[in-house]
């Protein structure tokens, strides 16, 4: 099997697995799964941030929230401590469901244990592909999910939500945020995030 067929294999069976997300989000015009509309959104938004990117970064790109719904954030109890369990429970699910996939269509330990590293965002800041990855993410929520989250949250929880974003950012990926077209008033509450550094105070 040449390289470009078993990469071609391993995002045919990413999207199968997102595809059976219950979830339904209109894109286009057409109901899809939400988590197939989020990984189909990654990797647009890595193809234009570096479309250069290694594979392994390709492949974690579009594995990044791999059956996501079966783990519900309501099972995990409320606050910032739950939450943070929750995160770092999803993010070893998400390694070990990509892993099973990769190794079925033929990549070697090597790559496997790459995408799992890189889900499991380990050495972020340190490792310029886990930097990279965790840019495409912060890229995504801003320029797609933003305007919804703001209608859900109160300006002080999006202050906050914001000002942990763009901490997360590289200086390269803060540059493409703000060249993301968005409304006026939230646009003027990104920048009020980034110039104040405003924290969660809980």
């Amino acid at each position: 099997m040449s390289d470009e067929a078993r990469f071609a294999r391993a995002i045919a069976r990413f999207d199968a697995a997102n595809a059976q997300d219950p979830r339904r989000e209109r894109v286009d015009g057409a109901d899809q799964p939400l988590e197939l509309a989020y990984a189909r959104r990654m990797t647009a938004v890595l193809d234009r941030f570096r479309p250069d990117a290694p594979e392994p970064v390709r492949l974690a790109a579009r594995s990044q929230h791999i059956r996501r719904w079966t783990i519900p954030r309501d099972t995990y109890p409320a606050g910032r401590d739950g939450y943070r369990r929750w995160r770092e429970t999803l993010a070893r699910y998400h390694a070990d469901a990509a892993a099973e996939i990769l190794r079925d269509v033929g990549y070697d330990d090597a790559t496997v244990g790459r995408v799992g590293a890189l889900l499991r965002k380990e050495r972020l800041k340190a490792d310029p592909d886990t930097q990279l990855l965790e840019d495409v993410i912060c890229l995504v929520f801003v320029d797609h999910y933003l305007p919804g989250f703001a209608r859900k949250h109160d300006e002080t929880k999006l202050l906050s939500v914001l000002a942990r974003t763009w901490r997360k950012m590289s200086p390269e990926g803060q540059r493409a945020a703000r060249r993301i077209p968005l409304p006026p008033p939230l646009r003027a509450l990104v920048e009020r995030a980034v110039a104040t550094g405003h924290s969660d105070p809980s």
